[in-house]
């Protein structure tokens, strides 16, 4: 069922439920990452307990086509970089945010992650990559900032924050 198919206060109901599916479809990730050190060793961590070439992969990455689709993930923003946050942090989630960005052959905005960012990148094009990575896990440090880039074609990344931390500077490209 579509969103467009109800009437308002329907389709509040079925985003709801969806969005609570899509949560604890989540629930393994989110326990695996709530509390833990955000370094390079959780990169590792999540890329054997979660491969990219593992049915929790397939089924988050299939959920996510789903709820684009519905048109309640990924529905700001325009063409080339579509964005939204799916799940506010809260105890249910380990105090992590969950976001996903749908991104094609460009950079986006400069930020930084005051407590860190675990990046879930699925490429939607053979080539694609996300800031050099292919399908699979990027963890970026406390502190760090970037200019999230996807090249090679267009990628689905979902992202936890811890808090929900995110800063835009406003930094330009150099």
């Amino acid at each position: 069922m579509t969103f467009g198919a109800c009437l308002p206060e329907q389709a509040k109901e079925v985003r709801e439920k969806e969005m609570e599916t899509f949560q604890e479809q989540l629930r393994p990730l989110t326990e695996a990452v709530a509390g833990v050190t955000i370094d390079k060793a959780l990169e590792q961590q999540l890329s054997q307990q979660f491969p990219p070439d593992g049915a929790f992969f397939g089924e988050i990455e299939a959920a996510c086509h789903k709820a684009i689709s519905e048109g309640w993930m990924c529905a700001q923003g325009q063409e080339g970089r579509r964005f939204g946050r799916i799940i506010e942090p809260s105890s249910s989630t380990g105090d992590l945010s969950i976001d996903v960005v749908e991104i094609d052959n460009l950079a986006g905005p400069h930020h930084v992650h005051p407590t860190g960012e675990i990046c879930m990148i699925m490429p939607q094009d053979k080539d694609a990559t996300f800031d050099g990575n292919g399908a699979g896990w990027c963890v970026n440090p406390p502190g760090s900032g970037h200019f999230p880039t996807v090249s090679g074609g267009k990628a689905l990344i979902l992202y936890l924050l811890p808090g929900g931390q995110i800063e835009f500077t406003g930094r330009s490209p150099e």
